[in-house]
């Protein structure tokens, strides 16, 4: 029977593994994949539960630092559509972006708010500027609720 510390090393070995064998089945040429996001957040969640909120926005914030890898980085909002990091972009730290909208009208940052507050993860997908492209492109985010707040990575498709 597994252990809850195994079961965890289990399912991140999983997850490096996917990363790692079949990359192109999960994200768009050159860019990350999706286990690779997932992993991520995960890496996030336990930097803030080991180091605490400041220093880890700080972190996810810096360019470069190790929460960002190609067009991969963490982002951070309150369940009230606050940013408290962002490593595309510090300077939507503080910014309220509830009603921010996608090129197609789709206000997803309320809609990932609204997934959090029933969800303790959870995929959402929009389109965004891909840092490395600089073009608006289909995306997916991996996100998992802490406490008040949510914690995200995606991928362009």
């Amino acid at each position: 029977m597994f252990t809850s510390a195994s079961s965890r090393l289990f399912q991140t070995s999983i997850l490096i593994s996917l990363a790692v064998c079949a990359p192109s089945a999960f994200s768009a040429e050159g860019g990350a994949t999706k286990a690779e996001a997932e992993a991520m957040v995960k890496k996030a969640v336990a930097f803030v539960k080991a180091n605490g909120e400041k220093k880890a926005y700080e972190e996810f914030s810096a360019k470069p630092g190790k929460f960002t890898d190609r067009d991969l980085y963490i982002v951070v909002y309150g369940l009230d559509g606050m940013v408290h990091a962002h490593g595309a972009n510090i300077k939507m730290v503080g910014k309220n972006l509830i009603g921010l909208t996608d090129i197609d009208g789709k206000a997803f940052v309320k809609e990932r708010v609204d997934l959090a507050k029933t969800k303790a993860t959870f995929w959402q997908e929009y389109k965004f500027t891909n840092p490395e492209s600089k073009k608006i492109e289909p995306k997916a985010m991996y996100c998992e609720r802490l406490d008040s707040t949510i914690v995200c990575g995606g991928v362009y498709l």
